[in-house]
């Protein structure tokens, strides 16, 4: 997730058989713990929660103006949020269930969503805080139809081809409710694709995503970039 590689126009490494196997099989072998899910950092969890967190205020809470007076409604409800490549909840626990009720968890690797589900986040659970927890990739992932607030995808979009993932961002689109946002917050590469063979997943640049955004019919409506993270890591974007 973290390591760099050498830019590349080249797509070719997304026909390759083994592409979701390989990546299933790399995350099998990694310890389910955080710093198993951010790759050694997992100090970075508190400082890039309360990023999504600032990202995501005025769409939760709206905007305030002169003597805290509300200029802007919130666009979006708190009721229900998706989290996307959620490996053991830790996205769930530190940043989406301290803003909404409920929240279902995507996860491919069968080890990370056990964990979540029985140990992770066993108290939510029992709180009924979480709807679903469900074992499978986003390339197959299809949410129910108007369902969700926000679709949350947290360094997981690297596992999908270009074509998948507009298919994905679609489907997603099907799956929320009226006002309801998909955010997004994935390494960036300076230019091209970035491919790492041991965890078979891409690094897109900042013009590719917002090339995908647009194939798939969705509109921009806001970006930052994530602040301090540790130097000699990809810029992360959301």
């Amino acid at each position: 997730m973290f390591i760099h590689d050498t830019a590349e126009n080249d797509t070719s490494d997304f026909a390759r058989e083994g592409w979701y196997t390989d990546a299933l099989e790399y995350w099998s072998e990694t310890p389910a713990t955080i710093n198993g899910m951010l790759g050694g950092y997992g100090s970075v969890t508190n400082v890039e929660t309360k990023g999504s967190m600032e990202f995501m205020s005025e769409y939760i809470r709206g905007k305030k103006g002169a003597k805290n007076i509300l200029k802007v409604p919130p666009r979006i409800d708190i009721q229900y949020a998706c989290d996307c490549g959620a490996g053991i909840g830790r996205v769930s626990k530190h940043f989406l269930l301290k803003v909404f009720n409920k929240v279902d968890l995507v996860e491919y690797t069968p080890k990370f969503i056990k964990h979540a589900e029985n140990v992770y986040l066993a108290n939510e659970k029992r709180n009924g805080r979480i709807g679903k927890f469900l074992c499978l990739g986003l390339q197959e992932f299809e949410p129910e139809e108007g369902k969700y607030d926000l679709i949350w995808c947290q360094w997981v979009l690297g596992h999908l081809t270009d074509d998948d993932l507009v298919k994905f961002f679609r489907r997603c689109k099907k799956g929320l409710k009226p006002n309801g946002l998909i955010g997004v917050k994935e390494n960036v590469a300076k230019f091209g694709y970035c491919f790492d063979k041991d965890d078979s997943s891409v690094t897109r640049s900042d013009e590719i995503f917002k090339g995908l955004f647009q194939r798939a019919g969705l509109r921009l409506l806001k970006e930052a970039t994530q602040h301090g993270m540790p130097d000699g890591l990809y810029e992360v974007k959301m």
